[in-house]
């Protein structure tokens, strides 16, 4: 019961910390919501050219809940980063708790609190569009219920594979290279770039098994009926699954890393 009450303190703090950095989110949402109109007129103008399998409401909803939930994708642990490359990640080894719940907590805190502060006014700015510009209802309130449960799951899962890319970086001491290319698999593979639901039928398949497609591709396609309530309970297994093989993996090479940790002067 210490140790969680001592993960939920990092995590309390780390959420405080975030709050202080007002002039970044409100540049964020600006950020985010310009690019979210350039892509609907990108997908508007392919969609008018030659019309598609998807309606147009159902992609143009898929870009605005990416781009709202995007810091929940693309954020990392600043601080971590340099403990690691300074060595005075040799002071958070003398904490009486395990190292990867303690970052596991702060990186957590971080992406959550970044996404609901973007999310909520891109999400209001995106339902007041005219239709075909703006984001869609979702196809009933059950799926809106189980989306927001897959988006937490998928929350717990980015983390996972947030803290692998550190466990690499403790054995580069950069992460410039780790942090490139799973920002790269992390945008193309989760939707970001262009919507899975665009990619064809038999790349789907296999896409979809993946970790990142079960960050935001599976929820949203909860959240406008894509996916039937009754294939939920398959959707939230595999988030589930790779979450835990995620945590193991990630906790492994944690503690491998630590056995084996040389710092500067000893």
């Amino acid at each position: 019961m210490s140790r969680v009450k001592a993960y939920l303190s990092a995590f309390r703090m780390r959420w405080k910390m975030e709050l202080q950095y007002r002039g970044a989110v409100i540049g964020g949402v600006l950020c985010q919501m310009f690019f979210g109109l350039i892509l609907v007129a990108l997908y508007r103008a392919l969609y008018a050219g030659k019309p598609q399998a998807r309606p147009i409401e159902d992609v143009v909803t898929y870009v605005w809940l990416q781009q709202a939930f995007f810091r929940m994708l693309l954020s990392s642990d600043g601080d971590l980063m340099d403990k690691i490359r300074t060595g005075s990640i040799a002071y958070d080894l003398c904490r009486p708790l395990s190292l990867y719940g303690y970052y596991y907590a702060r990186i957590m805190a971080q992406k959550l609190l970044g996404s609901l502060l973007r999310a909520a006014p891109m999400l209001l700015f995106a339902a007041l569009l005219p239709r075909g510009w703006g984001m869609a209802l979702p196809s009933s309130f059950p799926a809106l219920l189980v989306a927001a449960l897959a988006v937490g799951l998928g929350l717990l899962c980015v983390c996972a594979i947030e803290n692998i890319t550190m466990a690499f970086t403790m054995r580069t001491l950069d992460s410039r290279g780790m942090q490139a290319m799973l920002n790269l698999l992390m945008m193309t593979l989760s939707g970001n770039i262009l919507p899975l639901t665009l990619f064809p039928d038999a790349w789907q398949r296999v896409i979809t098994l993946l970790p990142y497609a079960q960050l935001l591709d599976a929820p949203i396609r909860l959240y406008t009926g894509e996916w039937a309530l009754w294939q939920a309970p398959r959707v939230l297994l595999t988030q589930g699954a790779w979450t835990i093989i995620l945590l193991a993996l990630g906790l492994m090479l944690w503690r491998k890393n630590q056995k084996r940790l040389v710092l500067q002067g000893g």
